[in-house]
């Protein structure tokens, strides 16, 4: 199949390398000419484990093309995906120039059949508009289908290879039949369903997932309270198969670039139809008191902020990805400045781009250290709070932690180090919804 894909963002660039991985011929489009330089030159301008050599391998086999040209790619293309953004407006909802901008211009250039697939976020109705767009542009037939992505950060090659399920929302038999021929080859959970369902979908699995999250987060603040381990409580609750045990890891929240805007858009979806998703709304409230928590023991455990050094490990919303997007780093350094403390600051992979993003909010270099490597976070500090769960943090040795930091307290921000490893070292540590530990180092701490 000859396929066009427009964005080469994480869902447009990992989609089309992987299409073209299973045979197909790819040609992406992206507006930015140095994005596609860079691309040609066999660089990937996202971190993400496995792409860059897959991507090379097919543009060296011929089947995996970059360009800025919309219309060479379209003309020739049996299958058009966009894939461009969907960044939130100030209210919340999705903002769609760029679908539109692209189903204007793919209206523009049709020179025959082709089937138009949005694998953006979308609010619910957005093909339909789709639809128009295109067709006031062109005499052309074609067929709109909506196609949502699934992709984890870190993890995106291989989900998109081995996914869960495809999802196909269109109201046209050709179409339908032409996608589930291209996904075949990798899943027999293909379902179809109409195109507002398909849209809906996308946003229903990504407000469950981060309401299991702020549960989780809401039951470990609570067994704080009352002395239970929220470890033991997520697995005992996980091994209930209605339940399971994916996504009720307490920690310091989630963030990224689909929970919190899919979130705060199907809260504005619901609002545009006069319903009130009060559900949605705190797990939102919870999530960003979450954050909160690395404070306020940092505070508990030192006394004050103003003039303490503290270090930080991570600064990814997550691991396995250079993406800092809502990461609660950002959050928490810029609370941590607005105390007085100074940061020494580290990430194995996302220092660039957390510099790039959010630098005039974390304040500047007489409020920042940025480290060359992790340990010089923790040499000299008061405090370490790990906050990304990169392995070389997981793996750390607690008894050098101990012995380089000024202070002795740790904070564990996603409760990744074994309470009987913390317990073999002197240090003062708190993690999330685990209290017996932090209560016994705290009392031992202050004989």
């Amino acid at each position: 199949m000859k396929i066009a894909v427009i964005g080469t963002g994480y869902v447009g660039l990992v989609s089309g390398v992987c299409w073209a991985e299973l045979g197909n011929d790819v040609t992406c489009v992206d507006k930015l000419q140095s994005k596609i330089d860079q691309l040609n030159s066999g660089k990937v301008p996202i971190y993400e484990p496995g792409l860059e050599q897959m991507m090379n391998a097919n543009r060296t086999a011929g089947k995996l093309r970059f360009t800025t040209s919309l219309a060479e790619a379209v003309q020739l293309a049996d299958l058009v995906v966009i894939a461009v953004g969907t960044p939130s407006l100030p209210n919340g909802e999705a903002n769609l120039s760029f679908i539109q901008q692209a189903a204007e211009e793919i209206g523009q250039v049709l020179a025959g059949y082709a089937i138009i697939v949005t694998k953006s976020t979308v609010p619910v109705g957005t093909n339909e508009r789709v639809a128009a767009w295109v067709g006031a542009h062109t005499s052309q037939p074609f067929d709109v289908a909506s196609v949502p992505e699934f992709l984890r950060e870190g993890s995106a090659v291989r989900d998109t290879l081995h996914p869960d399920r495809i999802i196909i929302g269109t109201d046209s038999e050709r179409a339908a039949a032409a996608l589930e021929s291209l996904h075949r080859p990798l899943t027999d959970q293909i379902v179809r369903t109409d195109i507002r369902s398909a849209e809906m979908i996308k946003y229903a699995s990504n407000a469950f997932l981060a309401t299991k999250i702020s549960f989780i987060n809401e039951i470990a603040n609570l067994c704080e309270k009352v002395g239970a381990n929220v470890e033991e409580v997520a697995t005992g609750m996980g091994l209930d198969q209605r339940i399971g045990g994916s996504f009720l890891r307490a920690g310091i929240g989630y963030g990224g670039s689909c929970f919190p805007k899919d979130t705060q858009a199907l809260i504005q979806i619901a609002g545009d139809v006069a319903y009130d998703f009060k559900l949605l709304k705190s797990v939102v409230e919870v999530n960003q008191l979450q954050r909160r928590s690395v404070l306020e023991k940092l505070a508990d455990s030192l006394g004050h902020l103003n003039g303490r050094t503290i270090g930080l490990w991570g600064l990814a919303f997550k691991p396995g990805t250079d993406d800092v997007r809502e990461s609660p780093a950002a959050d928490i350094m810029a609370a941590l400045i607005e105390a007085g403390a100074v940061l020494k600051v580290y990430d194995p992979i996302a220092m660039v781009n957390f510099k790039r993003t959010y630098y005039n909010a974390a304040g500047s270099d007489d409020n920042i250290i940025w480290c060359e490597e992790q340990w010089e976070a923790v040499l000299g500090s008061d405090a370490l709070c790990l906050l990304t769960e990169w392995d070389a943090f997981v793996q750390a040795d607690l008894q050098r932690v101990e012995s380089l930091l000024r202070g002795s307290v740790l904070i564990d921000g996603r409760n990744v180090f074994r309470l009987e490893q913390v317990a073999s070292t002197g240090l003062r540590y708190y993690s999330v919804g685990r209290p017996a530990l932090k209560r016994e180092r705290s009392e031992t701490a202050s004989l």
